[in-house]
């Protein structure tokens, strides 16, 4: 019955005999390098991704992650349906989740060997190898949150392969299978827009013409990724995370981020040192000549691969195009909340990386075809390189084991990181070791002192070790920087009637409720402050107000019930 392949067997491989050893190296190796990641919990943003985040747990978690504009991040359905899967097997036990990126991980890496024998490309296994045991990507694979880099590079490279099978005559339903491929790829991560500009890579790499044809079959991904990115943009402005301090002025500017990025990420490819969860901020000024130094760099290795591209072949400038191209989203042509703290994280370049791998693993593997007397010399460096990669793979792993680890790490390796103090500061301080953490807000503040977030959090430590006048001015700082943000007027409308001022205490409880006013402990702040004011009956209809927001606050039918009113 000549009905085409089907969708599940489009991808069965048939593997030979003789590549178990290289599946089982890659598996096993992987394995050890990522193990100290199988004993560490949770780190950054994991609280907004698992630990707290109530679409794992709500009766009507599933609708609201596919279809409402939910606050919680970005639009990552697969993601958050994934990790609502994993909540409902395994709860809050860090292990499961970390096991399943580590697994992701792998299978990305296998993938890659598949897709780059399809192509063709010399030193294909030695490629996939280094991409699973290269240090760059221990940000993704060791840190819950990146489940969204994993699991869409995943669908991501099995589109291709779809395209592949489609543009060999396989089956007229791989073309559909690659578009939902992408839908999938695009649903973990929307930098899986760059896919189009690989589709057509592939084939060029190929030696196949890129016609008219071809381009209107690549143009419904191009579609579906543009729809994505427009997405994206609108959800970060409905987040309120487009302040203008999080962006660079001009289009020169992210020039200069883009050219000095690209140069960043292929330096730590070759020299994986000192890597870092928020790397030093660069100073951009457009008026410095030093700075155009990365932009000239990329023009010249631009030309050299254009003028040269006979004799080189198509491989290299194959190579280049995929590392920027995949990396194009990541480079500050777009603005990234992120942006605030670095311009690179090692997490951008978990997929983009693969192009420079794959072009230095072709270019290795050419090695003993030039020289077969040095063969097996050449094979011995292979491997000590891999088991270099795993050693610091694996040290690498021990930064993100909890989110004390991860802050130490990052100082140590960037002691200017204000948001590495910031967050230091907040662990210690809710161990109450308010000394250290003291240390820690001082030198933020001192890097940083315009970010309203360091002036909060020290306001909250002077708060409980009873320096109420130098909260006051900490809470007021911190308003000035950032007047229309509620917890701050909360805050310090607590910290004012401690001080035995009701009438400024009420103002800034009135203020926070102006700004959200669903927020239960904002009514009853408001009706402590009305009472040490003896304005009772206004007192009361607050308290009225928190319960209706709280119905089962105990603490709040205590208050009303000792001013006498009937909560029953």
């Amino acid at each position: 019955m000549q009905t085409g392949h089907s969708k599940v067997v489009c991808f069965a491989v048939r593997v030979p005999y003789g590549a178990w050893p290289g599946i089982l190296f890659i598996v096993l190796a992987t394995l050890l390098a990522y193990w100290p990641v199988f004993s560490a919990g949770f780190i950054w943003d994991d609280d907004a991704y698992v630990t707290e985040n109530s679409l794992l747990t709500a009766a009507d978690g599933w609708w609201r992650i596919w279809f409402s504009a939910h606050h919680q991040s970005q639009y990552f359905p697969l993601v958050y349906s994934t990790l609502r899967l994993e909540y409902a097997l395994w709860g809050l036990k860090p292990l499961g989740y970390h096991l399943v990126n580590v697994l992701l991980h792998i299978g990305n890496a296998l993938l890659i060997w598949h897709l780059l024998r399809r192509l063709a490309v010399p030193g294909a296994w030695l490629a996939a190898a280094v991409f699973a045991l290269h240090p760059v990507q221990v940000e993704t694979v060791a840190w819950v949150t990146e489940l969204k880099n994993t699991e869409s590079t995943l669908f991501y490279l099995l589109a291709v392969l779809a395209w592949l099978n489609f543009c060999a005559g396989k089956s007229r339903g791989d073309y559909a299978l690659a578009l939902g491929l992408h839908a999938l790829a695009l649903f973990a991560k929307t930098t899986a827009c760059t896919l189009p500009a690989v589709l057509l890579l592939a084939l060029w790499l190929r030696g196949e013409r890129i016609d008219r044809r071809r381009v209107l079959q690549v143009l419904p991904f191009l579609v579906m990724g543009l729809a994505m990115g427009l997405l994206s943009v609108w959800w970060e402005k409905h987040l309120d995370n487009y302040l203008p301090k999080y962006h660079l002025p001009g289009g020169l500017d992210r020039l200069l981020v883009a050219t000095h990025a690209v140069w960043f990420y292929a330096a730590k490819l070759l020299w994986p040192v000192d890597l870092t969860f928020s790397y030093p901020r660069w100073e951009i000024k457009a008026g410095d000549p030093a700075q155009y130094a990365w932009l000239g760099a990329c023009l010249l290795v631009a030309a050299l691969l254009w003028f040269g591209r006979h004799r080189l072949g198509r491989g290299p400038v194959a190579a280049v195009f995929f590392f920027v191209a995949v990396l194009s989203p990541m480079l500050g042509f777009i603005p990234l909340y992120t942006f605030y703290f670095s311009f690179v994280a090692d997490h951008y370049q978990y997929l983009a990386c693969l192009g420079l791998i794959a072009g230095f693993a072709a270019l290795a593997a050419q090695l003993p075809v030039k020289w077969p007397a040095w063969r097996g010399q050449l094979q011995v460096l292979a491997g000590l390189l891999l088991l270099a990669l795993a050693m610091l793979t694996f040290q690498q792993c021990r930064a993100y084991a909890s989110l004390e680890t991860i802050w130490v790490d990052t100082l140590a390796k960037n002691p200017r990181s204000w948001l590495a103090h910031t967050n230091l500061g907040r662990l210690q301080a809710a161990r109450q070791d308010f000394s250290e953490a003291e240390t820690n807000y001082l030198a933020a503040l001192e890097i940083n002192p315009a970010e309203e977030e360091i002036h909060y959090n020290y306001g909250n430590l002077l708060a409980r070790t009873g320096r109420l006048d130098e909260a006051v001015a900490q809470y007021q700082q911190a308003i000035r920087l950032l007047p229309n943000h509620a917890v701050f007027h909360s805050n310090l409308g607590v910290v004012l009637l401690q001080l035995h001022r009701p009438d400024a205490a009420i103002t800034e409880d009135r203020q926070a409720i102006a700004l959200d006013p669903d927020v239960m402990s904002y009514h009853y702040n408001l009706a402590s402050a009305l009472l040490a004011g003896h304005q009772t009956a206004e007192a009361v209809a607050e308290l009225q107000r928190a319960l209706q927001l709280a119905p089962d606050s105990a603490m709040v039918k205590r208050r009303l019930h000792a001013l006498g009113v009937d909560v029953n």
